[in-house]
């Protein structure tokens, strides 16, 4: 048993069983009904210190839960309205707004009663002096700093007195397992709307997030040498294009060679072709006065050719040993085999490299690869995959890869891994605005199997619930149906497919109703009488 979960679950009701009145124990309430908006359960019963024949009822926006305690309405009579509201993005209690309760219809004026604020957090209580008696439509408006939201109950009874309200005495019905609002706040706890939507087949998987192979190249360098900058020195993160120079590979020179002997050579070269040069023009001046035959004149045009070869040779050599980079320098181009980015850069500018030694490493991050690896167990469910959906690590969030769509199916594997008993699925994909880290390892599950709309079937009424809403109560699924904002139904489910967060029900549960989707170990606690000593309100 989690000893966190049970501590965090005896605070909440201590606390709450520190009010100042507690539960009435008559068990009276009218049977549930629907409101006109989201969905409202009504209970007429015993109220929180309101005595028998007080209503309770439960109703949600898309912002707010609203559970609200009164006693039967009389002309002429204060009726003390105890409205518990939670903001649904947290299940917390609302601590500041406006309150209004609001009578409308019958064919008489509208009355309005209204309080400034909670008379503690997330309760707030008006006081109603009906002056009409009859059929009204019964409002419950919410305008609070951040948004404001009106809750439509129906219709109500506005007795003309207090005899009329004897002769209406309110059914008797269990009211199940009780867990306050007090209690809810103070805890982990949320419900969940009972909903149809498509769920997919699928088996779960490990995978990596790779480059495609044609849009991946690993640089190395080609000859042992230093590496020196094409202009601006490639930097991570760039982008480059294909056939881009990166930069210059200087070979090694071998031997004894050092700069001064290099300064030499270069130097006699550079006299060298000044003499062949000299003695060309000279030669070629001669043979235009018919003074030498034209043999001699091609001898020199070869001569000075060499001279200029030695001479450029040794400007070369010289640029390698002082620094000097570029095509006029000896180096050896580096060049970008494919577009993408530069996903990791090993070395800086100058340094020196050994032959094979990594240089840079470029990724096209446009398209990748979903690279995963099912268990042998669940391979021959992998005869049509649809698509996959993976997480990564620190995100909550689903990316999907859904065939025809965003991505393709590359393969599946014909074998299993001798070492890991996996079968390998891989998958294209444009992961968009998702800056996804070549080489991370992801979690995913492949869809095996076209999406199907649950809750299509009328006899099995399959419907589907967060998974975090079951309980596993030796091999039984069971969940925590809210019957009212405070009291809620243990009930037994047969599960069918799971997606993600999502599990399918084919039986127990009907669609518009509400769940426990955290906090229903501690209902399940509740139920055994465990909470008890919390059960009271603060009224």
């Amino acid at each position: 048993m989690n000893k966190t979960l049970i501590a965090s679950f005896c605070a909440a009701a201590l606390l709450a069983a520190c009010g100042d009145h507690e539960h009435a124990k008559d068990g009276s309430h009218a049977p549930a009904a629907t409101a006109a908006t989201t969905e409202a359960t009504m209970e007429a019963g015993h109220g929180h210190g309101h005595g028998a024949g007080g209503e309770k009822l439960t109703h949600f926006t898309d912002r707010t839960e609203l559970f609200v305690e009164f006693p039967r309405l009389v002309v002429g009579e204060k009726s003390a309205f105890a409205a518990h509201l939670s903001r649904l993005a947290d299940f917390k209690a609302v601590t500041a707004g406006k309150v209004s309760v609001r009578l409308t219809g019958g064919g008489q004026p509208d009355e309005v009663f209204s309080v400034d604020g909670p008379a503690q957090p997330g309760i707030f209580r008006p006081e109603a002096l009906p002056k009409h008696a009859g059929e009204r439509e019964l409002a419950i408006e919410v305008a609070t700093p951040e948004f404001s939201v009106t809750h439509k109950l129906g219709p109500v009874t506005v007795y003309p007195n207090r005899k009329a309200t004897e002769a209406d005495p309110a059914p008797h019905d269990d009211e199940g397992i009780g867990f306050t609002k007090e209690q809810q706040w103070k805890v982990d706890f949320a419900t969940a709307e009972v909903v149809t939507r498509p769920i997919r087949a699928a088996v779960n998987a490990t995978g990596t997030v790779r480059a495609r192979p044609d849009g991946e190249a690993l640089l190395t360098a080609q000859a042992a040498g230093q590496i020196q900058p094409a202009g601006g020195f490639p930097r991570l993160g760039q982008t480059v294009s294909k056939g881009q120079v990166l930069a210059w590979l200087v070979p090694r020179l071998g031997g004894e060679t050092d700069l001064a002997t290099l300064d030499a050579a270069a130097r006699k070269a550079r006299v060298e072709l000044d003499l062949a040069g000299s003695e060309l023009a000279r030669l070629e001046g001669l043979y235009r006065d018919e003074a030498v035959p034209e043999k001699r004149v091609l001898a020199a045009r070869a001569a000075e050719a060499l001279a200029r070869a030695e001479h450029d040779a040794t400007q070369r050599r010289l640029g390698q040993q002082s620094g000097a980079a570029g095509k006029n320098s000896g180096g050896v181009p580096i060049r970008a085999p494919v577009a993408g980015v530069l996903v990791d850069v090993h070395v800086t500018s100058g340094a020196y490299a050994e032959a094979g030694a990594p240089l840079f490493h470029i990724a096209d991050r446009g398209r990748l690869w979903l690279e995963l690896r099912v268990p042998e167990s669940d391979a021959a469910r992998l005869s049509n995959p649809t698509g996959a959906a993976f997480r990564v690590t620190g995100d909550e969030r689903d990316i999907e890869v859904i065939a025809g769509k965003n991505g393709r199916l590359i393969a599946v594997g014909g074998m299993v891994n001798a070492i890991t008993r996996t079968v390998p699925v891989v998958f294209e994909f444009t992961p968009g605005a998702r800056l996804l880290p070549i080489g991370m390892a992801v979690q995913a599950r492949v869809f095996v199997g076209d999406a199907r709309e649950v809750g299509a079937n009328p006899v099995a009424n399959p419907v589907a619930i967060p998974a975090s809403s079951v309980l596993d109560e030796g091999g039984l699924s069971v969940v925590f149906v809210q019957l009212g904002g405070e009291s809620f139904e243990r009930r037994q489910v047969r599960l069918g497919a799971r997606e993600g967060d999502w599990v399918e029900v084919l039986d127990g549960l009907t669609p518009g109703s509400r769940v426990v989707s955290r906090g229903a170990y501690l209902i399940k606690l509740a139920s055994t009488g465990t909470a008890q000593i919390g059960h009271g309100h603060a009224h």
